[in-house]
């Protein structure tokens, strides 16, 4: 498999307390040699998920920078009509010079459909619902008058404007850890996000999930889905547990009573990363030459803890 340089990315949950920190943050990310800072979306109510609109914020941050990327983790699908997230990811995609990735999900939290009012669906037609709405932006984004007329949306003598600065569009994201959305993700997606199932409950069966061997499955998913295409797909992964220290088996400790899980949980999770500097950088160098994962996301709250790393390997 040909090696992808490496790209990380900062995760923010809960959005901008308040201008002035929310910039400092973009450019920090850009300082320290992230690419990317990334935004969820989530109503606000149940933390610890929620916080600002992401698009909205995502756009300050990318003025406060001049050459980050900025992008959205995940944008709930169910929320928003796919022609107008088309048009808006266009509008950021323009102000940002071509700076823009849209990371789009078949949401999850089903307190948020709660508070807004919308129907909760079961998973697979959340998913179907999903590649339509890709399907429709990326028809959207081509600049030409279209008509479409699916299962879920139905669009008439629509013109998408403005066209994207990134043809024939931004880059899209879509994650997931169940093998429906994985496969979808394949087929449609730019970037393809691995990433625990949401059936997972409590740490230890989230660890299984991400186990090695669990990750072999998903990446065959994900394989099955893009074909002949798998070797244009940028694989990403976030990681959860992040600990950078001389002693890391005191800092496994630690963490392993705050989480009242086994240290083997934390540790042989594809979804931690627990080390020395010199030996978080063997690992990452190893996942990507044994699974071809380049693009890494942590919590912003990480950002200086990983610096390090990102300074070593970042664009190699």
């Amino acid at each position: 498999m040909s090696e992808r340089p490496f790209r990380f990315g900062l995760v923010v949950y809960d959005g901008p307390a308040d201008v002035r920190r929310w910039r400092e943050l973009a450019q920090r990310a850009e300082g320290l040699g992230y690419s990317t800072l990334l935004m969820g979306d989530h109503v606000g109510q149940f933390l610890p998920f929620g916080g600002s609109a992401p698009l909205l914020a995502l756009a300050d941050a990318a003025a406060a920078t001049a050459n980050l990327r900025v992008g959205t983790a995940m944008l709930a699908n169910d929320y928003r009509h796919p022609a107008l997230v088309a048009r808006e990811a266009a509008t950021i995609d323009v102000l940002t010079d071509g700076r823009f990735e849209l990371g789009i999900g078949a949401g999850w939290l089903e307190s948020d459909y709660r508070a807004l009012g919308v129907p909760y669906d079961p998973a697979p037609t959340r998913i179907d619902r999903l590649a339509e709405a890709v399907r429709v932006m990326k028809l959207g984004w081509a600049g030409e008058a279209f008509d479409f007329a699916g299962e879920y949306y139905s669009v008439r003598d629509y013109r998408g404007l403005p066209r994207p600065i990134q043809q024939p569009h931004p880059p899209v994201a879509i994650g997931g850890g169940t093998s429906k959305i994985l496969r979808k993700a394949g087929e449609l997606a730019d970037i393809v996000g691995v990433h625990v199932s949401t059936r997972s409950k409590g740490p230890q069966e989230r660890a299984r999930d991400m186990s090695e061997e669990r990750l072999h499955q998903k990446l065959a998913w994900i394989r099955e889905g893009a074909g002949d295409r798998f070797s244009a797909v940028e694989l990403q992964m976030t990681v959860f547990t992040l600990l950078i220290s001389n002693d890391p088996r005191e800092a496994v400790r630690r963490v392993a009573v705050q989480r009242a899980a086994a240290d083997a949980d934390i540790t042989s999770s594809v979804m931690s990363l627990v080390g020395t500097v010199d030996s978080v950088c063997d690992e990452l160098c190893r996942r990507r030459e044994q699974w071809g994962v380049s693009y890494v996301t942590v919590d912003a709250a990480s950002c200086d803890a990983f610096a390090p790393v990102v300074a070593r390997l970042n664009g190699s």
